[in-house]
């Protein structure tokens, strides 16, 4: 293990200069009076915590998923959170990385390993294909799938760790506690209650938090000066008022960095846990899992060979970590204080969602209560789980998953908004939609009704909506917004009646009719495309919208004059339909 860190030490000799070890820790004035060369500065991170302008990919990331058990409907969520976050600014012509994986060490790993009879590494490598099978299975456009038992991560954490053991934050001691190996974390005395289990009528103790069994241990292990960065922590959340979304999570954070800030414990005993990187030099310690974990985001951005000048070619600092509302306090308070000392650029924004319930409960697989992702997928179709999960889901609050709700809002949302108003324009033969955008497309108008005029507007009016929802990062509210214009497009179609038009003199304005109706079809396509990929270019496709004007820059009312003549045969009635019957409903 020593000769390994050696050898990327080796590696990296022409990236950084040569750092002084310092042994113990030293105050914060000391520290600033003894400074050596770093990578970046303070200074640096935080002007980039602010999103300063910086020529780089964007970067966002979901969380690595713990590899104890299969992926749930919860990780499919953080999935497409993420890509839509993605295809949105490739949408708008930004390069841009997704990186997800599996988190493979730790506790949790080796019992659930030892339960099976089998070695971790085996148990990792079926599960973690799992869920690169689920990201493939989703359309989930990810540019990495990062393992933590990847050897360049391991390089990475060991790197990483020499470097913080030689800023001087980590020393160690004796630690006493309360621990959960549900949440791989310790608990202060004020975040622990006595809980009596409802199966058994017994008393234990449990996380506050989670609700999880914790218990009492002592042990020899290394510790990070986490209460060193309470107040630069604070500064952090009061000058980035949106480093954590919601803001409400992010008044959970201020109120735990506040009031329960303690070292963290980083590593744990061999003797008590064998499955995780060992902490170079003393081979009886294990690196805690939840610092072996968050440094994969930097590992996919190619730390620690960053040769001066290049830092941000690979997307670092992230503009988004996507996580579950449940791990919240380790990306925005252990991360970030990790990060600072060794004064490395900071995340941009750290976006927490809610969990999903099944009758207002929440899941567990010892109630028989977990929807399997992949048979959600067979059943229903990608682009609908895609879109349901996203239109039903929260940022803010949990939400109630059933397969009634999928119907209601297939049938609602998707075929008898969008679907039947692309059959409404398509399939009559009174009029072309061809037709109507050559005589109308960026031509002058005399003047118009008011319900085309409204029509119109709408229109005009939608991408700014649905720009200042995803810049505030919610793809729900952007989602519905698209949708909304979808409902009102066929409301506006209904009222101008364009089937009663008979008379040749009255072609201006059947086409002025078909036309609108078009194009809010045409845009709202443009729009979706993050969020249900593979209906939406089907849509793109009836309209006869060339592929190449499928970008955002064309997402505006007579932005393309060449549509209208449909790439794909046409064909009429409800197995045509761009949302045809669900198979199965009940």
């Amino acid at each position: 293990m020593r000769s390994n860190l050696g050898n990327l030490s080796r590696r990296l000799s022409t990236v950084t200069s040569r750092q002084t070890v310092r042994n113990g820790w030293t105050c914060q004035s000391c520290r600033v009076s003894q400074a050596r060369r770093k990578l970046f500065s303070t200074t640096t991170a935080l002007r980039e915590a602010k999103g300063d302008a910086i020529d780089k990919p964007y970067y966002v990331t979901t969380p690595i998923f713990y590899v104890n058990a299969s992926p749930h409907v919860g990780h499919l969520y953080s999935m497409l959170i993420a890509d839509i976050l993605k295809r949105w600014q490739v949408l708008k012509g930004r390069p841009a990385i997704l990186s997800t994986g599996t988190d493979e060490h730790g506790m949790k790993v080796q019992q659930a390993a030892q339960a099976q009879d089998i070695q971790p590494k085996a148990l990792c490598d079926t599960n973690s294909e799992t869920f690169r099978d689920l990201a493939k299975k989703a359309n989930i456009d990810y540019d990495f799938f990062i393992r933590t038992t990847d050897a360049e991560h391991k390089e990475a954490v060991e790197y990483f760790w020499g470097r913080l053991k030689e800023s001087g934050y980590i020393y160690e001691t004796t630690h006493e506690g309360w621990y959960c190996v549900s949440d791989e974390t310790y608990y202060p005395e004020t975040m622990i209650k006595k809980r009596v289990s409802p199966l058994t009528g017994k008393s234990f103790m449990a996380s506050v938090e989670t609700g999880n069994k914790v218990e009492w241990q002592s042990e020899q292990n290394y510790h990070f000066r986490l209460t060193a960065f309470k107040d630069r922590l604070l500064k952090l959340y009061a000058d980035n008022p949106e480093f954590v979304v919601p803001k409400t999570r992010l008044a959970e954070v201020v109120n735990w960095v506040t009031n329960n800030l303690e070292d963290l414990s980083i590593s744990r005993p061999r003797s008590r846990l064998e499955w995780g990187i060992p902490v170079p030099d003393d081979p009886e310690q294990v690196i805690y899992v939840w610092v072996d974990a968050l440094i994969n985001y930097i590992t996919v951005a190619g730390y620690p060979m960053w040769p001066p000048g290049s830092e941000h070619t690979k997307g670092w600092p992230a503009d988004v970590h996507v996580v579950g509302k449940d791990i919240v306090r380790f990306h925005s308070i252990y991360w970030p204080a990790l990060l600072m000392a060794l004064d490395l650029p900071l995340p941009k924004t750290v976006l927490s969602h809610g969990h999903w319930l099944m009758s207002k409960k929440k899941m567990s697989k010892s109630v028989g209560n977990v929807v399997n992702p992949f048979f959600a997928i067979d059943r229903w179709g990608v682009d609908t789980i895609r879109y349901f999960l996203i239109y039903h889901g929260s940022i803010t609050e949990d939400s109630d998953y059933s397969n009634e709700f999928i119907v209601i809002n297939y049938k609602k949302g998707l075929q008898h908004s969008i679907g039947n108003l692309l059959n409404r324009i398509t399939q009559p033969k009174q009029w072309s939609v061809r037709d109507a955008v050559v005589e109308i497309c960026g031509k002058p108008s005399d003047e118009l009704p008011d319900l085309v005029i409204s029509q119109k507007q709408m229109i005009e009016e939608l991408v700014s909506k649905v720009e200042k929802h995803m810049d505030a990062l919610n793809p729900t509210l952007a989602l519905k917004a698209i949708i909304d214009v979808a409902f009102a497009s066929n409301v506006f179609m209904s009222n101008a009646k364009p089937w009663d038009v008979k008379n040749e003199s009255e072609t201006t304005a059947l086409n002025q009719i078909v036309f609108h109706t078009s194009e809010a079809l045409r845009v709202v396509g443009i729009l979706l495309q993050p969020f249900i990929p593979e209906k939406s270019k089907r849509l793109l496709d009836v309209l006869g919208v060339s592929p190449d004007r499928r970008t955002f820059e064309f997402a505006k009312l007579h932005a393309d004059n060449d549509y209208g003549t449909s790439f794909v045969p046409i064909v009429k009635g409800a197995q045509g339909s761009l949302f045809p019957p669900l198979p199965v409903e009940d």
